[in-house]
């Protein structure tokens, strides 16, 4: 029986992949997505001298791991049904990596209970490991341990963003939005050019969905700073890791 954990050079699941590796063999695996921020590949190889271990690079060449093949293959974005980009790019790539016998380690915090439930329905045939939660680690606490390791956060949460996803989520919202095209205006604008080409629109306001291109800039509320400060449980699994 393999362990397998899924990297996603988001601090929560470099902290998780850091915690299981105390508990015994390991395979860390990346589902790489060719619209993540660059520096992501920095992260990884710091982090891959953190676990003393390589981290195993998958992609899906059917779409070269870019989320605007895949809207652009399956003219269809975000929406009731999700986003493909999530689905083909990494749920796909998992399914297609994992044995029936893994016991599977996610990075989901104590905050993330509720999306744990709906993953455990939605895959009640995968042995999932909830390690954070285990040790009762918000994302905060992940954050504070890499910072305390030496570890350089990725640039996406230096900006203050809250996730490491792409750089144009199209799973974010209005604040998001308008923070990504006051950061990023080039995929902004690419973005922008998607929705129009397939005709389809990410956004909604008051309830009616409408064009990048028409977002108010003032709407939204994002954060502009993360803090990482440290809980107890948070002291907790550095010793652990120690």
């Amino acid at each position: 029986m393999r362990t397998v954990s899924w990297f996603s050079c988001g601090a929560a699941s470099a902290v998780a992949t850091k915690l299981a590796l105390q508990k015994g063999p390991l395979e860390i695996v990346y589902c790489h997505v060719k619209e993540e921020h660059p520096d992501n590949m920095r992260f990884k190889n710091d982090c891959e001298k953190w676990f003393g271990q390589e981290i195993k690079v998958i992609e899906n060449k059917k779409y070269n791991g870019s989320i605007y093949e895949v809207f652009e293959y399956r003219r269809y974005m975000v929406g009731i049904a999700g986003a493909p980009c999530t689905r083909l790019l990494e749920k796909e790539m998992r399914e297609q990596y994992e044995l029936p016998n893994d016991k599977q380690v996610f990075g989901y915090t104590v905050e993330e209970q509720d999306r744990v439930d709906r993953f455990i329905d939605a895959n009640n045939d995968v042995n999932l490991w909830s390690i954070l939660i285990e040790k009762g680690l918000t994302k905060q606490d992940c954050l504070s341990i890499l910072d305390r390791a030496g570890i350089e956060l990725p640039v996406m949460y230096k900006l203050g963003y809250q996730n490491n996803n792409c750089i144009g989520c199209v799973k974010g919202g209005l604040g998001y939005w308008n923070k990504i095209k006051n950061d990023f205006p080039e995929q902004f604008d690419r973005m922008a050019q998607m929705e129009k080409k397939i005709n389809a629109k990410i956004l909604k306001l008051n309830e009616k969905r409408i064009w990048l291109t028409d977002l108010p800039p003032n709407v939204g509320d994002y954060p502009s700073e993360k803090s990482i400060e440290c809980g107890i449980f948070c002291q907790l699994a550095e010793n652990e890791i120690k």
